[in-house]
C-alpha cells in the first residue's frame, strides 16, 4: 500500500511539472528592451548581458526579443505590439516617451524595471522630476544609499504567489544593492516579493562604513498590484576598475545571469506578465 501511494505521488508530482511548462510554452512572450549604455561601466556591463541572455532564450524559442537604445521607439503603438516591456538601465526622459509608456502600463502592459532603472536624485543627471513613475508605479521614491563593494546574498521570500511560488530563496549575483527614500511597507499597493535575507548581514565591503549594512528590511524585487509589473534591484556586475588603464579594459568580474536562480525567476516571470498582458488588452478591444 506505501509503494502505491508513493508511486501516485510521483505520478501527480509529474502531472503538476508537465502542467507548469505547458502553461508557460503555451505562449511565446514577445519582449522589447530599452538601454541606454552610456555611463556607469557596471550598468553597460550588465546590459550587454542581459541583451546577450534575452537573445540566447530568443534562439531556443522561449520568446521573441527585440532589444533597442532608441527611445523614439516609445509610442504606445509600438509598445503594444509586445507582451513585455523591459528597462535594462535607464527611464525615459522625453515627455511624450513617458507619456506612452504610462498609457501602456495602464493599459495592462507587461514590465520588468532591473536595478538603475528606479534610480532618481534631486539635482541630479537622474533628477527626481518623475513623481508617478518613481513615487505611484514604483512606490520607492528617490535613492537614498547602497551598499559597496557588490555582493552576493541570499533573498527570503516575503510574498507567496505566482511569481515567487517555487522559489522560498534566491541566490543572487553579486550585486550593488539600493535602498530608498519610501518605505515600501506601508504602501498598500507593493506586494515585496523578496528582500535580504537577515541571516546574511553584513552586506558590502566598504570601505566606507556607511556602505555596509549590518541590519535593517530592505526590499529587492517587489511588484504593484495595480499594474502588471516587476521591479528589481538587481542589475550591477562587479568591474574590475583597479587595473586598468582605460574604459576598455575594465573587464567583469561577475555575471548576473549566471545565477540560475535569478535567471529562472526572470524567465518565469516573463511569461505570466506575457498572459496577464495580453488578457488584459483583449479585454480591452472586447470592450471598444
Amino acid at each position: 500500500m506505501k509503494k502505491e501511494i508513493f508511486y501516485i505521488i510521483i505520478f501527480l508530482t509529474l502531472i503538476c511539472g508537465i502542467s507548469h511548462v505547458h502553461a508557460q510554452s503555451s505562449i511565446i512572450p514577445k519582449v522589447l528592451a530599452f538601454y541606454t549604455a552610456k555611463n556607469d561601466l557596471a550598468h553597460i556591463s550588465f546590459a550587454e548581458e542581459a541583451n546577450k541572455y534575452f537573445t540566447s532564450q530568443a534562439q531556443a524559442k522561449k520568446l521573441h526579443y527585440t532589444h533597442t537604445d532608441d527611445w523614439n521607439k516609445m509610442t504606445l503603438d509600438e509598445l503594444s505590439e509586445y507582451d513585455v516591456v523591459l528597462f535594462l538601465d535607464t527611464r525615459p526622459e522625453q515627455v511624450e516617451h513617458r507619456d506612452a509608456f504610462k498609457q501602456y502600463i495602464e493599459k495592462g502592459g507587461g514590465w520588468i524595471g532591473f536595478h538603475f532603472t528606479a534610480f532618481s536624485l534631486h539635482q541630479s543627471s537622474y533628477d527626481d522630476n518623475w513623481s508617478w513613475y518613481h513615487d505611484t508605479f514604483l512606490g520607492s521614491g528617490e535613492y537614498k544609499s547602497n551598499t559597496w563593494r557588490p555582493t552576493s546574498v541570499v533573498l527570503r521570500r516575503i510574498t507567496n504567489n505566482k511569481f515567487t511560488e517555487s522559489q522560498p530563496f534566491l541566490h543572487t549575483p553579486p550585486n550593488e544593492w539600493y535602498a530608498w527614500k519610501n518605505d515600501l511597507t506601508k504602501n498598500k499597493d507593493i506586494s515585496i516579493l523578496y528582500a535580504i535575507d537577515e541571516k546574511g548581514f553584513p552586506v558590502g565591503t566598504g570601505p566606507k562604513k556607511h556602505e555596509i549594512w549590518t541590519e535593517g528590511f530592505y526590499p529587492i524585487i517587489w511588484t504593484n498590484t495595480k499594474y502588471n509589473m516587476i521591479y528589481s534591484n538587481i542589475g550591477h556586475n562587479d568591474m574590475d576598475y583597479e587595473h586598468h588603464y582605460n574604459k576598455e579594459q575594465v573587464k567583469p568580474l561577475s555575471s548576473t545571469f549566471a545565477s540560475k536562480d535569478y535567471s529562472h525567476f526572470i524567465t518565469k516571470a516573463i511569461y505570466y506578465l506575457a498572459k496577464e498582458k495580453r488578457a488584459r488588452f483583449k479585454n480591452i478591444k472586447n470592450k471598444e
